[in-house]
């Protein structure tokens, strides 16, 4: 069995995403065996491909070079024991790769002599025949492959990474991620969009228990939870608190919309961003010790100063503890007056939430459509950025039709389809008519049938494209829309 990746290691490799690889393995122009890819099958399908152009090794070394390069080592590199182990481990397979040469150096040594042993008493054709399959033995070990410097290349990229980050697959829900530098498997999971159901994040509940099924983790972190010696037995931990040392497989709940508790938190404000006299950005941080829980597409109660205000979260649920909501300036919302007003860094805001059930369908690689009318944008947002984390659709295309808002993040939209291969964004100025609009948006997809559709906007935009999408052929199931939170 030759050298085997994992299909998202070898999105990492070659740089493009796990959906890019599936393509390629249905077009059948990349071979698989259970998942894994050959390191000559690699080698065959993407030969343009520069290994020795390791992004992970400049990084490190850029990190070296910098003043402040313990404080961001420590946050970048994995923990010191974690490390060990991974440096051990391939100590371990060099030992074991350098142990199976000497035996292959046996073995053609002993060929050698068993051929010169047999050619002596043989016949002069047998003889003949013998010392041609000697000379064709010796030729072909003295001869060095023609990609041998890819291979050698590739398998030091892939080592490097293995030793800066662990895949983990999570079952059954089949989620996949990579736990890079000095996070645990709870924070690795949340930074990359995965749902993990956990409660207080620092050791005390124990509400984030996993079984591990298979590969080597360990403790990095301190936590005060008691687990029974049954749980211990049964390979039972606690995700915030450890980090896997090598490739690991998890047994562990995904939470959805209904499982996330509503929260109630003190949150500070980090700064406001005025789009324009209409709307303003609102970016707060919680406590360390309380990360607000939710899933792209949801919304939270914000209150302060005697007013409050229900808003769609636009930030995505892999940013940590950072929160970002979008205030329209509406008539009567006195806690947007004080947003554009009064509020400054540092203020205090309390928080409830998550609301709404409009969130992602993590079972589903269909191809998606993204409508935002107006602040509708916010919710679009959080649920594109949430797709982005988690590499989930085909391919999503973005229509924002602006209303006296603006299109107040245009510049971002136009950077996604910048940067990423699948993405699409269509921008609606302002007066468009929304009907006419809509009928040349579903006149451009032949098979709507094969769509998801998430819409954010009032009551009645979102009632008349429903009608325009599924007249069109979309599937009404895959219709994921609820009016605006306070509109």
């Amino acid at each position: 069995m030759g050298h085997q990746l994992p299909l998202s290691r070898v999105a990492r490799l070659v740089g493009i995403t796990r959906h890019a690889l599936q393509q390629r393995i249905r077009a059948g122009t990349l071979a698989t065996f259970d998942g894994m890819v050959e390191l000559d099958e690699l080698l065959r399908a993407f030969p343009d491909v520069k290994w020795e152009d390791d992004a992970e090794i400049r990084r490190v070394n850029e990190i070296k070079d910098k003043a402040f390069a313990k404080r961001i080592l420590e946050r970048v590199l994995p923990d010191k024991e974690i490390l060990a182990a991974r440096l051990t481990e391939l100590s371990d397979d060099y030992a074991a790769a350098a142990a199976l040469l000497g035996h292959y150096e046996n073995v053609v040594r002993w060929l050698d002599d068993r051929i010169e042993e047999l050619g002596e008493n043989a016949s002069a054709e047998t003889r003949h025949a013998l010392h041609g399959l000697r000379a064709f033995l010796l030729r072909n070990l003295a001869e060095i492959p023609p990609d041998a410097a890819q291979a050698q290349a590739l398998i030091v990229k892939e080592r490097m990474l293995r030793i800066m980050s662990a895949h983990v697959t999570i079952q059954p829900s089949g989620h996949e991620f990579f736990v890079d530098g000095n996070d645990t498997l709870l924070d690795a999971a949340l930074r990359n969009g995965v749902s993990l159901s956990y409660g207080c994040s620092n050791g005390n509940c124990g509400e984030c228990r996993a079984r591990v099924v298979s590969g080597e983790v360990k403790k990095v972190r301190a936590h005060d939870y008691v687990l029974k010696q049954a749980d211990k037995d049964a390979g039972v931990i606690l995700m915030c608190s450890y980090a896997p040392v090598n490739d690991v497989v998890l047994e562990a709940n995904v939470a959805g919309a209904h499982d996330i508790p509503l929260q109630h938190i003190q949150a500070r404000v980090k700064t406001v961003e005025i789009f324009n006299p209409q709307v303003a950005a609102l970016y707060l941080v919680t406590p360390r010790s309380q990360r607000l829980r939710y899933l792209g597409g949801q919304s939270i109660r914000l209150a302060a100063n005697g007013a409050q205000g229900h808003y769609p979260l636009a930030s995505c649920p892999c940013e940590d503890r950072n929160i970002e909501v979008h205030v329209p300036r509406r008539a009567g919302d006195s806690f947007a007056e004080w947003v554009f007003d009064t509020l400054q860094e540092g203020y205090v805001v309390a928080l409830e939430g998550p609301f709404g059930e409009v969130v992602l369908d993590e079972d589903s690689p269909r191809p998606v459509i993204f409508l935002a009318f107006g602040t509708g944008f916010a919710p679009i947002k959080s649920l594109v950025q949430h797709a982005m984390s988690l590499e989930l659709a085909e391919s999503m295309d973005l229509h924002w039709f602006a209303d006296e808002t603006g299109l107040y993040q245009d510049n971002l939209c136009r950077a996604w389809a910048d940067a990423l291969d699948n993405f699409s964004y269509v921008p609606h100025p302002s007066g468009v008519d929304i009907d006419e609009a809509l009928r040349r948006i579903t006149a451009d997809y032949s098979e709507l049938h094969r769509f998801d559709v998430y819409a954010s906007g009032t009551a009645d935009q979102l009632e008349r494209a429903h009608g325009h999408f599924v007249r069109a052929g979309l599937h009404d199931a895959r219709w994921f829309a609820e009016p605006l939170a306070g509109a």
